[in-house]
């Protein structure tokens, strides 16, 4: 077997704030890879849109599968990752393939080919940059624990940042420009991995005994996984509109203006996701640390089930907004947008990053990016389902769409509160 996997790295390496060293590496290459494709999705709809005149039912369709493959691929590359390529080339080759693709959005006719490029590059990247991560730390080393939360609002930073700067230049200049600087952004990070490559964990090659255990242990986990996906697949469903409908009733429902005169960018409200993220996770990280000391902490599911309803309660609120405002002919407040962004991330962060950390610590042996790639999968029907809703958008009424994307969260939340007994007794089993 080729298949290749990382080697802990010892309690005494070097460290940086804390931190081993290549955990800095692995968050700035995630960050300026986020910085090109949050940078690219804030004007996608709208150059669709504005720029090619497609109709906005075929946009949103277009932006849902594009989106949806985003997170399809990574499947089919991590598992080319675990077993041949190996993670770290399995990067370079993504990320190559990625600016690739940003700079072929530059030229009209080639769209649907600069989308097939990002994706493809994605599936790659996507599973074998994070499934680095458990190989920095000694078995026993705590800090583990912190590094995934660090990774994930450390990712926030180019998604809070691409919107200002890709968003604006292509709102302002031209998207193209904005599509062109999303692809020297992706270039940076490829620079930034490559540097610093030495930081990072060693792979090796896994035995034939090793792969065939970790496969025995994947399939007792085969079915509780495809529960967890099925789920998420709905809370990304309602989740994913953020950058789709609720991206178009800022463009078109929102009033932008200030009291100064000066008229918000529309896609700098994609940036406030991100914001919220590094803003708002210190206060929910303390929470659950004081809950752990009171052994009063949700588990995982719960904790997803928590934030599944937290969607639920901000998407009721664009409803009740946009009743209100159309009642009385007028646009909403643009700080309404911003209420619910601070409601939505708040929901994010007890549903995103504890399922990653739940299928991280699942992982069988030998199959990290594989494990991470089937979390990551989910968001690919979610996608599809969010295009799909998207497309009703001037169907029903924004009100009862937003409506309908609250109850859809709300099924998702009873659902993951459903699993939390399985989860459990598959967590606390002895690995196979």
């Amino acid at each position: 077997m080729s298949d290749a996997f990382a080697q802990p790295m010892p309690a005494v390496a070097p460290t940086w704030f804390g931190q081993p060293r290549g955990l800095t590496i692995i968050f700035l290459t995630e960050m300026w890879e986020k910085f090109s494709y949050y940078g690219m999705r804030s004007m996608l709809v709208y150059y669709m849109t504005r720029q090619l005149m497609l109709p906005q039912h075929q946009a949103s369709l277009v932006y849902g599968t594009y989106t949806a493959f985003v997170y399809f691929t990574p499947i089919l590359g991590g598992t080319i990752a675990d077993r041949w390529l190996g993670k770290r080339r399995a990067v370079i080759i993504g990320a190559s393939l990625m600016a690739l693709g940003h700079f072929l959005m530059t030229f009209d006719a080639l769209l649907y080919f600069a989308l097939a490029a990002i994706a493809l590059g994605n599936g790659l990247f996507l599973p074998s940059l994070p499934s680095q991560i458990s190989g920095l730390y000694a078995p026993d080393d705590a800090r583990v624990k912190r590094a995934f939360n660090v990774y994930y609002v450390g990712i926030n930073i180019g998604g809070f940042v691409a919107p200002l700067v890709c968003g604006t230049i292509g709102e302002l200049y031209g998207w193209h420009y904005g599509f062109g600087l999303a692809g020297i952004g992706m270039l940076v990070g490829l620079a930034v991995y490559l540097g610093g490559a030495r930081h990072l964990p060693e792979e090796r090659v896994r035995t034939r005994a090793e792969v065939a255990g970790g496969q025995r242990q994947s399939r007792h986990r085969l079915l509780l996984f495809a529960a967890i996906l099925g789920v998420i697949v709905l809370f990304r469903g309602a989740y994913e509109q953020i950058g789709n409908t609720v991206a178009l009733w800022a463009g078109d429902d929102i009033e932008r203006a200030t009291r100064s005169g000066f008229v918000i960018p529309m896609t700098w409200f994609q940036s406030l996701n991100s914001l919220f993220v590094f803003l708002l996770t210190p206060f929910v990280v303390a929470l659950w640390t004081w809950q752990a000391k009171t052994r009063a902490e949700p588990s995982s599911m719960t904790k997803m089930a928590i934030g599944a309803l937290i969607v639920a309660g901000s998407y009721l609120l664009l409803a009740a907004v946009s009743a209100d405002a159309g009642s009385v002919g007028a646009r909403a407040g643009w700080w309404w947008l911003v209420l619910f962004f601070a409601l939505i991330t708040t929901g994010e962060l007890y549903v995103l990053p504890v399922g990653l950390g739940l299928f991280a610590r699942l992982a069988p042996a030998g199959l990290g990016a594989t494990s991470i790639a089937a979390w990551y999968f989910a968001a690919f029907g979610g996608n599809l389902l969010a295009g799909t809703i998207g497309a009703r958008w001037k169907l029903i009424g924004h009100t009862g769409f937003f409506l309908a994307v609250a109850a859809l969260a709300c099924v998702a939340a009873i659902a993951l509160k459903a699993l939390d007994r399985a989860v459990k007794r598959e967590t606390q089993a002895p690995a196979s």
